[in-house]
């Protein structure tokens, strides 16, 4: 496996926007580099920053540089998707000291086979050993975990990390999870690849993520997911669902559930009604 060359996409923060993001995140510099300051971050990125793909969905533009999520997440009052919420982590520790590598990862990969390789960013973290650290799946895990075989829980969900074969490893999502599993390779980085499928998963018609609108925000003891006009509220043991009825309605559960600033509700809620027309034709 072999490391791609230092690009913009592994550019940490500068001096001002690492102060801007631990402002954002409520966060003070770590004052050491270990894996008690790294999980504070983690669960204080996905505690401030909603997984919403919403950019995919109404054809809006986007960028895989952590310079944009940047612009995106910490000046705009946005969310983002893996390459955002991972890249704009995986920048953010770079810019605090932390030894951080960009892993080219494939979600449904068990399922999909190679061709998914390339539709997930992750992040190793290397301390005293090496760490997944992953705040780009959306309804998985809010703290690091250590980059080796076993089980997970976390706020009473299920998870795993089992090998594969090529050396691989494959992260198991928790039964309710919408990602079922995301395999990577500790020591792969290929952001060509990263950069290709993510033009497809923002562009073509079998792209998930044009066809369905997705957003996820963590809460204490779960998540919060909005799929299409399905509202869920999920925990360890407990599962509730509601219906987004109107643009008024869509915009106050993106204000106030998801935390965020989306310009043009009605035209999310317009293409909803497209796209629920076609599914259903």
């Amino acid at each position: 496996m072999t490391h791609a060359p230092a690009n913009e996409n592994e550019m940490p923060l500068t001096a001002d926007q690492i102060e801007s993001y631990l402002a954002r995140i409520g966060m003070e510099r770590p004052e050491s580099l270990d894996i008690y300051s790294l999980s504070r971050l983690h669960r204080a990125h996905l505690m401030t920053f909603t997984w919403e793909a919403l950019d995919a969905f109404m054809g809006w533009p986007s960028s895989i540089t952590p310079a944009s999520a940047f612009a995106k997440m910490v000046e705009g009052r946005r969310g983002g998707w893996c390459y955002e919420m991972n890249g704009l982590f995986g920048a953010a520790l770079a810019a605090l000291g932390f030894r951080v590598t960009r892993l080219c990862g494939g979600v449904d990969r068990e399922k999909l086979g190679d061709l998914a390789i390339g539709n997930h960013l992750t992040l190793r973290v290397d301390l005293d050993r090496a760490y997944l650290a992953e705040v780009g799946i959306a309804d998985a895990i809010v703290e690091p975990v250590p980059l080796a075989a076993g089980p997970i829980r976390q706020r009473g969900f299920d998870f795993s990390i089992i090998p594969v074969e090529g050396g691989w490893l494959r992260f198991v999502n928790h039964v309710r999870g919408i990602a079922k599993s995301v395999d990577f390779h500790p020591d792969y980085s290929d952001e060509t690849t990263m950069t290709a499928t993510h033009g497809w998963l923002m562009q073509d018609p079998g792209s998930p993520f044009t066809q369905a609108l997705a957003i996820f925000r963590h809460t204490t003891d779960g998540y919060v997911a909005l799929r299409n006009d399905c509202l869920r509220r999920v925990t360890a043991n407990s599962l509730s669902e509601q219906r987004i009825t109107s643009t008024d309605h869509l915009a106050d559960t993106l204000e106030t559930v998801f935390k965020l600033d989306v310009p043009q509700p009605r035209q999310v809620w317009d293409r909803l009604q497209i796209i629920s027309r076609d599914q259903a034709a």
